[in-house]
């Protein structure tokens, strides 16, 4: 099958073989006939299947057939979780619509009001936008829904995660009746479908892979290693793999900003992005990353939502998610369009049911590779995969573990921090029992333009 044979207008084909493309993924094959017939769609796609473009071309294309937009006025709405998936979602709809005269732009919170009020003005084709700072702007009478055709709601289960529910309903009341809804979300869970009955009607499920499947392409492994010797193991292993770009996650932002300059201290570029940067600070981070002045990008589960960077070879879980299905969607960074990726998991003893539970919910069992120099003294238990569902236990709390390196100083603590606290935060809070890792010396805006993704092969 090829794009020409989905009903899509020469433009709109023009932009896609102009991005490389000419055959479209499986979501995309599915989603875009039933968005053009005006259909109510709700599709079970993980990051990297291509699901941006499965609902931004057809709405593209529905849109090139109807009336300009008024002042104010917006015609397709996209809502997304964060501020990164947003930039992102834009970035696409312009490539994509390059050569339609239709009219697009990103509101997010982190960046001042104004300027987002003044584009508004002259209304917007497709606005993409997080529920937030689109409040603020309702608020503010900048911009009104009349003319609205079709509601998306992207990444719809993280939208939960975060706490939007409250906000998404505040939107929907704001909205016409007669519309098209598009829900995507990585997995159809109870609390999705609770949330769909009072959105779509009558949808059309699409689900592309079994629910909480890793990518084949991504080569998965875990090294069994104590917690005090994760960041020297971590190094080592950046150092011997001659590693240029890896995107290393944490549960916490203060364990970030830590791993970061202990990083760079060991002379490896690193960055740290969360919810505390200020937009500025994570859009020049992840900038740098892309062009390789960064080689390791450390990151929370929220800050790297949306983070698209073609053929990024190593994700690293430094600290293993609480919730399992967030380890299907670290790993899905890497092993995209095609290309093979490594996934790789730094494992203390205490971490062992969160180790499982992701073993249980991927029904596979994890290759161990112990790193000598590394073995560690408190064994990581032996996995048994188990395929009867289990509550996941707490992660156990680590007595008398303080770092030797110097504190670094909260976000909210500096001047950026005072800044930026009005912009939204991450709103899922990481226990306090959460693992703290010690790591020791010498061991060892609207309408901006972000990089094009790859996200649609």
């Amino acid at each position: 099958m090829s794009f020409t044979s989905l009903g899509l207008s020469a433009p709109i084909l023009k932009a896609i073989q102009e991005k490389g493309y000419d055959t479209p993924s499986p979501i995309q094959q599915q989603a875009i006939p039933a968005v053009l017939e005006g259909k109510d769609v709700m599709a079970a796609a993980q990051t990297g299947t291509g699901k941006t473009a499965g609902f931004t071309l057809p709405i593209l294309e529905r849109l090139s057939k109807g009336p300009r937009v008024r002042g104010n006025q917006v015609r397709a709405l996209i809502l997304t979780p964060t501020r990164e998936l947003a930039a992102q979602i834009q970035d696409n709809v312009f490539m994509y619509g390059r050569h339609l005269p239709l009219t697009s732009a990103v509101v997010f919170g982190g960046v001042k009001i104004n300027p987002q009020m003044l584009r508004l003005r002259k209304g917007a084709d497709v606005l993409v936008a997080t529920p937030g700072r689109l409040m603020d702007l309702y608020h503010q009478n900048a911009v009104k829904f009349d003319q609205l055709e079709v509601l998306v709601l992207d990444e719809a289960d993280r939208m939960l995660d975060m706490g939007f529910i409250r906000d998404i309903r505040k939107i929907l009341a704001l909205l016409p009746e007669k519309r098209q809804n598009l829900l995507f979300s990585a997995t159809f869970s109870s609390e999705i479908r609770q949330l769909a009955k009072g959105l779509v009607n009558n949808p059309i499920e699409i689900s592309v892979s079994p629910a909480n499947s890793t990518a084949r392409t991504v080569e998965q492994c875990i090294y069994p290693v104590d917690v005090k010797k994760k960041a020297p193991m971590l190094v080592k292993l950046i150092n011997d793999g001659n590693w240029q770009q890896v995107l290393v996650f944490m549960r916490t932002k203060h364990g970030a900003n830590r791993l970061a300059t202990y990083l760079t201290e060991q002379g490896i570029t690193a960055a740290a992005i969360h919810g505390n940067k200020s937009q500025g600070a994570r859009t020049k981070a992840l900038a740098n990353f892309k062009s390789g002045e960064v080689r390791a990008l450390v990151a929370t589960d929220i800050a790297a939502r949306g983070i698209d960077i073609p053929q990024l070879p190593q994700v690293v879980n430094f600290e293993l998610p609480n919730v399992a299905e967030d380890y299907v969607h670290r790993i899905g960074r890497t092993g995209r369009a095609g290309e093979v990726g490594k996934a790789i998991s730094l494992v203390c003893a205490v971490e062992a049911p969160e180790l499982f539970a992701i073993e249980r919910l991927t029904q596979t069992l994890l290759t161990r590779i112990t790193l000598t120099g590394f073995e560690p003294v408190n064994a990581l238990p032996e996995s048994k995969l188990d395929t009867r569902a289990k509550k996941p236990k707490k992660p156990k709390k680590l007595k008398n573990l303080t770092s030797v390196l110097p504190e670094v100083k909260s976000a909210q603590g500096t001047p950026e921090g005072r800044k930026n606290r009005t912009s939204q935060p991450e709103r899922r809070h990481t226990p306090r029992s959460a693992i703290k890792p010690k790591f020791q010396r010498g061991s060892g805006d609207t309408n901006r333009r972000v990089q094009p993704s790859r996200e649609a092969s």
